[in-house]
């Protein structure tokens, strides 16, 4: 069993993994930088460290070889990565077996061919999973531009190695590909390190489908159903599901059954979210696998009540899907559960991040809320990191419940000292497609808030 765990993160994911450790008696550890002393997160650890140069607080949190000499020296034998910064780095995950130490997640192997869209589209295809048509990857314009010759628009230029809509350009006529091409590969090398991008077929006004799987490390997979991710702004989620309304039961067997299949495929262990797209004739296509933890994974333990994070944990350390008492029959969804991220965006200036001192701090509560955050009253908002303050989940024993509980809840939050979008998040309250079920709003109005 892991004794003390490593979290190499910081807010919100960092003081979930601190909770899950905690309730199992693990030890835990945080790391920050100058930048992060007064962070909450490290307040609920049992130890914290000061890593980073001053004035570069990011890359502290993407530092391998620091994180793991961290650890090393306090003696703990576990790093659990969370989301964002190194969570898809398979450098970590290999330094970490190369130290002795337990990554909590999928082996450096996997995170390669998961990081590569590429190389998971082929796998996706030899799995037998329904894909789109896609070009092969490259960072020549010429040899896109050839390949898409043979392609129906729209389609999608997208970085090999992106994430969260970086490096991701939307085609509708061929005049456009060149520069959307050249736009894309710099965009992605300024944010991944890597220019090459690749063609993807389009999919009009899809729904976007997600599945939750748990995998151990004697190739028992199972997953934990569904969650909708269609309300998006430029192509970040803002509000997710779970389950998809309004899906077919013989479609949801089906796309779940191909995450199971791709997850076995791929040889997977751990938590990890395999990707669909749901266009608008009931077809699914595999886009992606995310190896790690999602920031949206709340809604499936609201479902399921699995605990994703303790699973992680407890997989990591060698015990099996039968001895966490899980097993497929056993997961059965009830109600239904929504999240909302509270960010400090300011929708007087395109929604950029905003910054300054919480002056004051009020959130919500009752019945069917859950709040994961890491700010609180006094915390200083900078611009080094995500806007994301807290996530709000709302479950209720059938969708209408959870769509009132959450209109309520964004009412009640008061969160003052940074711009608020609170006026654009009321107006989630009276979208009437979300009270019908229907699978997103009419209006792409974000529930963000600060």
């Amino acid at each position: 069993m892991i004794s003390k765990v490593l979290v190499a993160n910081r807010g919100e994911i960092a003081i979930r993994a601190f909770r899950a450790a905690y309730e199992m008696g693990i030890g835990t550890v945080a790391v920050f930088p100058y930048e992060d002393r007064n962070s909450l997160h490290r307040l609920k650890a049992d130890e914290s460290y000061q890593i980073g140069e001053v004035g570069h607080p990011v890359r502290a949190y993407l530092s391998v070889d620091e994180i793991v000499d961290t650890a090393l020296a306090c003696g703990a034998d576990a790093i659990y990565p969370g989301y964002g910064f190194l969570s898809e780095n398979p450098e970590l995950a290999a330094a970490c077996a190369a130290s002795g130490i337990t990554f909590v997640g999928p082996g450096a192997d996997i995170l390669e061919l998961t990081g590569n869209k590429a190389r998971a589209i082929a796998a996706a295809r030899e799995a037998g999973l329904p894909v789109l048509a896609s070009s092969a990857p490259s960072s020549v314009v010429a040899e896109l531009v050839e390949a898409a010759q043979g392609m129906e628009f729209p389609l999608f230029v997208k970085a090999v190695a992106g994430g969260g809509g970086r490096g991701m350009r939307r085609v509708t006529d061929p005049a456009g590909l060149p520069e959307a091409i050249e736009a894309a590969s710099r965009e992605a090398e300024s944010a991944f390190g890597d220019p090459t991008v690749f063609l993807e077929q389009a999919v009009v006004n899809p729904r976007h489908i997600e599945v939750q799987i748990l995998a151990d490390n004697h190739g028992n997979v199972i997953h934990l159903y569904e969650r909708d991710c269609s309300v998006q702004r430029r192509h970040q989620k803002v509000i997710e599901l779970a389950p998809a309304p309004n899906l077919e039961p013989a479609l949801r067997d089906q796309i779940c059954a191909d995450a199971v299949a791709f997850a076995r495929h791929i040889g997977y262990r751990c938590a990890g979210t395999v990707e669909f797209l749901l266009d608008e004739r009931g077809r699914h296509v595999f886009i992606e696998m995310n190896p790690r933890i999602q920031v949206e994974h709340t809604v499936t333990e609201e479902i399921t009540d699995v605990d994703l994070v303790s699973a992680q944990l407890r997989i990591a350390a060698g015990q099996t899907l039968a001895d966490l008492g899980l097993s497929q029959e056993a997961i059965s969804p009830h109600g239904a559960a929504l999240q909302c991220r509270i960010t400090t965006e300011d929708p007087a200036n395109g929604f950029r991040p905003d910054t300054g001192r919480i002056t004051t701090y009020r959130s919500p509560g009752g019945a069917g809320i859950r709040l994961d955050g890491g700010t609180h009253l006094g915390a200083e908002i900078s611009a080094h990191f995500d806007s994301m303050l807290v996530k709000l989940t709302c479950r209720g024993r059938d969708f209408p419940t959870a769509v009132a509980r959450a209109r309520r809840a964004v009412a009640e939050f008061r969160i003052r000292g940074c711009r608020r979008t609170s006026r654009s998040s009321r107006r989630f309250s009276t979208i009437r497609t979300f009270r019908r079920g229907e699978s997103r709003p009419r209006s792409s109005t974000s529930v963000r808030n600060c």
